[in-house]
């Protein structure tokens, strides 16, 4: 799928948008009330406030959106309220339980800046191209932002966090926006040859290290930081992410493999040497070894009797015990609340969801002509993904906990108000995408320009 020729009317679905946000709504505030009445056998008398609430964060949302870009996909919105929705009624349930850590109107106050910024991103970036002359302002950006953590106390063993006085943030959860616009500029400017040129050992072809020396050097900065850091769920990311555009850019599937041996090789490193990392790897592999010793079971361990718990219907909103996983139940393991009050079949929905939301932001960037907003697309797209997986796959035991916040659905602010820059970032470019263009129009011209 490519932009539509020009001449060519195209349908906005700004109607179809719409709809779906109050659909979004709707499911959010029913589940609100199924909280309330499930606790305490009554609906929250401030349900309808919440509702306006969200209601008007997305029709301001969608208005900024008809006006601005109305060629967007229709689907990418309502699918960011929904998620968002659910998680503030999630959070809401749990605290009920934990009635010294209130979480949920501290999520609301966050989610309402991260609409801002939506807002704000939406109204302001008339072109994605333009990011592209600010590449090496974003991985400088990105770097110092990974950086400050080390100045400050760790918390939960990693020294992710900055905190001044009562207000804290996570700084990393910005710098993968900005490595992500770093990586598309310089993929973009150097794909021929990243593909082309270079020495050829056995079946792969590699690029001299002129070309691809200096992205390898920023991803290998920024993996170090994070390392000592502690911060092995942002490191795997980033990890990630390098491997998936530099493969988007080339087309060599050479760099899918070199990129899992080196993840297997590192995993294997960092687990072995470093402590707090090699003690997630053994909760891992046996959950139930300090059920075995006496000791109790653990978060992992609590958290598969979550899922089982829930079995395929769920148990239903509020009537879970989901909170004995302890103290990152709201935001680590929220997803274990949602498999146990939810069921499979509800799990199965929010996974449907995130997989929906990548899939509209993969289809944005194959839309487009021009390389940078392609990468830009496939590359925040690819942040979700593997969040979700990093996530999901820890909680259920598939692969060592890592310590990341589901987008949208997870308590952390740094998070939701990245995620929400994130889905307005596809919105930009899924409206390029969708636009008609006009006669004699390049949309590959300012791509020809390179990072400056």
């Amino acid at each position: 799928m490519t932009a539509p020729p020009p001449g060519i009317r195209v349908p906005k679905r700004r109607g179809v948008e719409l709809s779906l946000l109050i659909g979004a709504v709707l499911i959010s505030v029913l589940g609100y009330a199924e909280v309330g009445l499930a606790r305490s056998g009554a609906v929250p008398p401030d349900a309808a406030r919440y509702g306006a609430g969200l209601g008007l964060l997305a029709l301001v949302a969608h208005l900024a959106v008809r006006f601005r870009a109305p060629y967007a996909d229709p689907l990418l919105l309502p699918i960011a309220v929904l998620l968002n929705g659910l998680g503030l009624v999630l959070i809401y349930r749990l605290d009920l339980e934990t009635p010294k850590d209130q979480a949920a109107t501290t999520q609301l106050v966050w989610s309402t800046l991260g609409v801002a910024l939506f807002i704000v991103a939406v109204l302001l970036l008339r072109d994605h191209r333009t990011l592209q002359g600010y590449a090496y302002v974003s991985v400088a950006a990105a770097l110092a932002l990974m950086i400050l953590p080390i100045f400050f106390p760790a918390v939960n063993g990693a020294k992710i966090w900055i905190r001044i006085g009562g207000f804290s943030f996570q700084p990393g959860e910005f710098a993968k926006i900005l490595l992500a616009v770093f990586f598309a500029a310089y993929l973009a400017a150097n794909r021929n040859a990243l593909a082309y040129t270079g020495r050829r050992i056995w079946k792969f072809q590699f690029p001299t290290g002129r070309v691809l020396g200096p992205i390898v050097a920023i991803w290998l900065l920024s993996v170090g930081v994070l390392v000592l850091e502690r911060d092995l769920g942002t490191s795997l990311l980033f990890f990630g992410l390098f491997v998936i555009m530099l493969y988007v850019a080339t087309g060599r599937t050479g760099w899918i493999a070199v990129g899992l041996v080196l993840a297997s090789a590192g995993a294997f490193l960092v687990g072995s040497l470093e402590p707090h990392v090699h003690t997630r790897v053994q909760d891992w592999l046996d959950p139930f070894a300090s059920i075995r010793a006496g000791d109790g079971p653990g978060q992992l361990a609590q958290s598969l009797f979550a899922f089982a718990a829930g079995g395929i219907l769920g148990t239903g909103l509020g009537l879970g015990h989901s909170v004995l996983i302890g103290f990152a139940t709201k935001s680590d393991f929220i997803l274990a609340t949602a498999g146990e009050e939810l069921g499979l079949v509800g799990l199965t929905a929010l996974f449907l969801l995130y997989a929906l939301l990548v899939a509209r932001g993969y289809r944005a960037g194959l839309s487009l002509r021009d390389p940078f907003g392609r990468l830009l697309a496939i590359g925040l797209a690819s942040i979700v993904a593997l969040q979700v997986f990093v996530i999901a796959g820890g909680v259920m035991g598939l692969i060592p906990l890592t310590g990341m916040a589901m987008p949208f659905l997870a308590q952390g602010g740094s998070s939701v108000v990245t995620n929400w820059v994130i889905v307005a970032l596809l919105i930009r470019v899924s409206d390029s995408a969708r636009a008609p263009q006009p006669d004699g129009a390049d949309t590959g011209e300012l791509a020809k320009a390179g990072p400056r």
